[in-house]
């Protein structure tokens, strides 16, 4: 803003002269253009206030909105407090509830577990009943024998004729025919003995030969043939030998009850195996299963034998083994007669001893 002039002496107006007038008049007009400049800052400053009064405003208005909304959200979050309180308290009732729901279903599966162990021992003695009168014929040949050569020996000691060699020969003879009936009656007492399962290296083969072993005279009574045809290659499964021996002689005796009253008796069992699985066939010549009953072969109590020669285990036992064992069993179709597949789990690495659940 341009300085203000100095103030002229005030002079009566006769005296003023022509330079003196020009000289106030351009005083005059200076003073009315530093207030004209000064009026126009005034209304620069007040167009300046108005804007940042009209910005406050808007930001108050912002600022209340910004209230608003934080007042509601606040509400919200207290009432959703409430409902998480409340849907803790639910979720810590449904957590004991599930608590004790897992106790009972634990606790009920340990009851089914020791039921079917039951079931399963049962079952062993069942088929140990049923293999009393073949046993009895098995353990008849060795004691014949035993008999046999003790005479021999006592022959000679009484005509006073004793050879050492023929001696030693007749009891040796002798104590060969002792250890087959051992191990009979050993393998029996194994079979039918009521001990915590375990699983292990098992052979297959080796269970068959067992189990074959321990019907195979009931078959020769009976007129039953065997076919084997057992793979070459090495059939190891992570199982439970007594189990699995138990799975077969129970498909041996479903097949012996089956051909009675058959012509060509036979029983084919094959085994073979791939990468993965090993394959154990039970096949005979009897009069097979009706289609319709295959889906409840397997169901507990069922059976298709007349009224007290069956109790209908056999099968649902068999096919609980197996499943124990993470395999399969199913009939297959066939022309004449039955045919019993199971799959097992191939064993590729040696394992440690382990519990069967």
């Amino acid at each position: 803003m341009a300085a203000e002039p100095e103030r002229v002496p005030q002079q009566n107006a006769e005296e003023l002269d022509a330079d003196e007038l020009l000289e106030r008049v351009a005083w005059l007009e200076l003073r009315v253009a530093q207030a004209e400049e000064r009026r126009r800052a005034l209304l620069h400053i007040m167009g300046d206030l108005n804007e940042s009064n009209r910005r406050l405003g808007d930001q108050r208005k912002a600022m209340l909105h910004i209230l608003g909304d934080y007042e509601d959200d606040r509400s919200r979050l207290a009432r959703s407090n409430v409902k998480l309180g409340d849907s803790r308290k639910a979720m810590i009732h449904i957590m004991g509830d599930l608590r004790e729901t897992t106790q009972e279903m634990e606790r009920r599966e340990q009851e089914l577990r020791e039921k079917q162990e039951q079931l399963v021992q049962a079952g062993k003695l069942a088929t140990l009943g049923e293999l009393t009168t073949g046993v009895a014929h098995e353990l008849n040949n060795p004691l014949n024998n035993i008999g046999l050569f003790v005479g021999n020996v006592l022959d000679q000691l009484r005509g006073g004729d004793l050879e050492p060699a023929r001696v030693e020969q007749e009891l040796e003879s002798a104590m060969e025919q002792v250890q087959k009936a051992t191990a009979i009656i050993s393998h029996l007492r194994t079979f039918g003995r009521a001990a915590p399962v375990s699983l292990a290296e098992v052979d297959v083969d080796e269970v068959i030969e067992r189990s074959l072993l321990l019907m195979q005279e009931q078959l020769r009574l009976r007129g039953i043939e065997v076919e084997l045809d057992l793979c070459s290659e090495e059939l190891v499964v992570l199982g439970n030998a007594i189990q699995l021996e138990q799975v077969f002689i129970n498909l041996l005796t479903n097949a012996r009850d089956a051909l009675d009253g058959s012509r060509g008796k036979t029983i084919r069992v094959a085994t073979s195996r791939d990468a993965e699985w090993i394959r154990i066939r039970f096949a005979d010549t009897g009069p097979g299963i009706p289609r319709e009953l295959e889906q409840r072969i397997f169901d507990p109590f069922f059976t298709t034998k007349e009224v007290g020669t069956g109790t209908g285990l056999g099968l649902s036992i068999t096919y609980s083994i197996v499943k124990e064992h993470g395999g399969s069993i199913a009939v297959e179709p066939t022309r004449r007669g039955a045919a019993f597949l199971i799959e097992l789990p191939v064993m590729s690495e040696p394992a440690p001893e382990v519990a069967l659940l």
